[in-house]
């Protein structure tokens, strides 16, 4: 189908973490509030829009939030409140929505394609947005248009507690006057890059030639290109949270020696981690597989909060592996299996970690990218001596 004769939606929980705090704590409202981590190096995971009047923005150091507003109320991190209250909603939009996908614990995308001949795709969109926020408590927006890209544009426009609808046709126009910083794409780097070259507005990436950005951003360059000409064809990929990675190795020989299986399930999983962070995604239920020398086959899981960092994911491959092997029968396999996998949502790893941290794994993979998954790992993943057997 013609991306141009699709409708989608972007449906986004406005500033989630904080409505959350503020639905279990009701004398947080009309407060700045700060959540975020502990420690030293701890950092702004979101703040209330009372908060962002003060310059404070997600990423920033705590200690710095905390002096440009003293008298914000600093919440913790809880993972598994959030998970519960984005199951609430998925739930909601499982129920009513023909085909969407959870791109991030707190936004979602819906394609309605085909539903205005017989609701109105507009009417059908403003009830179920109505529906989530009388159900859960929280306040929400959306942006309706072609594609993905718009629609996402639109919401940011609309929030907080709104909706748009960029007409057909329009999406040139209505893209133009916006801030290159509200286009999907443009990071950080990106924009300072563009900023230098006096690129401020969505409409002058427009007018360039899309060899130019090609040339200075590669593949990246055309697509952002595509993208401020409002096309994107990317469809909803509904149920994300189906895939599933996983990886096994059938070891030379068989063995007991738990420091050998342990070196293979930790190299097997550095891989998967990768692979998760390569295509944007976070796991949120880990696998640990065992198969013994007469192969009777055993398996063992364990859900966690949504993540795609080593630190997180290692200390669960290793408690699932001590509670599976407890036999003392040899061993000729091993595997881990990474499932209920949804895209990965930056703000959830800055609960637990500062971004010295995320720079580190980015670091790390881009090394990998470069030599090859298995260039560089913890050292206990390079054991290769021949177990006793």
């Amino acid at each position: 189908m013609n991306s141009s004769e699709r409708t989608i939606v972007h449906l986004d929980l406005d500033s989630f973490f904080v409505a959350v705090a503020r639905q279990m704590n009701p004398k947080l409202r009309q407060r700045p509030v700060l959540v975020g981590g502990t420690g030293e190096r701890a950092v702004v995971a979101a703040c209330s829009y009372e908060a962002r009047h003060y310059g404070i923005y997600s990423g920033m150091s705590l200690r710095l939030a905390r002096r440009l507003c003293p008298d914000a109320y600093i919440v913790q991190g809880d993972y598994e409140l959030y998970v519960r209250k984005s199951d609430e909603v998925a739930q909601i939009i499982r129920m009513h929505a023909p085909v969407y996908e959870q791109a991030s614990i707190d936004e979602f995308y819906l394609d309605l394609t085909g539903m205005d001949r017989f609701w109105g795709c507009r009417r059908w969109a403003l009830e179920l947005w109505q529906r989530v926020k009388k159900e859960t408590g929280l306040p929400c927006s959306f942006g309706l248009s072609i594609n993905k890209t718009v629609a996402k544009v639109a919401t940011g426009v609309a929030k907080p507690d709104n909706h748009l609808e960029v007409e057909r046709g329009t999406e040139r126009t209505f893209l133009a006057p916006l801030s290159i910083r509200q286009l999907p794409m443009v990071g950080e780097k990106t924009y300072q890059l563009l900023r230098r070259m006096g690129v401020e507005r969505i409409g002058t990436l427009q007018l360039m030639p899309v060899e130019l950005l090609e040339k200075l951003l590669g593949r990246h360059g055309r697509l952002l290109w595509q993208k401020a000409q409002g096309q994107d064809d990317t469809p909803v990929r509904p149920a994300a949270a189906q895939r599933s990675l996983s990886a096994e190795e059938t070891l030379d020989a068989d063995t007991i020696d738990t420091d050998l299986l342990w070196s293979r399930l930790l190299a097997l999983t550095e891989g998967l981690l990768y692979e998760l962070r390569r295509e944007g995604y976070c796991t949120g239920c880990v696998t640990v597989k065992i198969r013994y020398s007469n192969f009777d086959t055993h398996t063992m899981q364990r859900r966690l909060p949504c993540t795609c960092s080593d630190h997180e994911v290692l200390p669960v491959v290793r408690a699932l592996f001590d509670r599976l092997y407890q036999r003392r029968l040899r061993v000729r396999l091993v595997g881990v299996r990474f499932s209920q996998l949804t895209a990965a949502n930056q703000q959830l790893s800055l609960f637990a970690e500062g971004l010295r941290t995320q720079r580190l794994y980015e670091a790390l993979d881009r090394l990998r990218h470069r030599f090859g998954s298995r260039s560089i790992g913890r050292a206990a993943g390079f054991t290769t001596a021949p177990a006793d057997s």
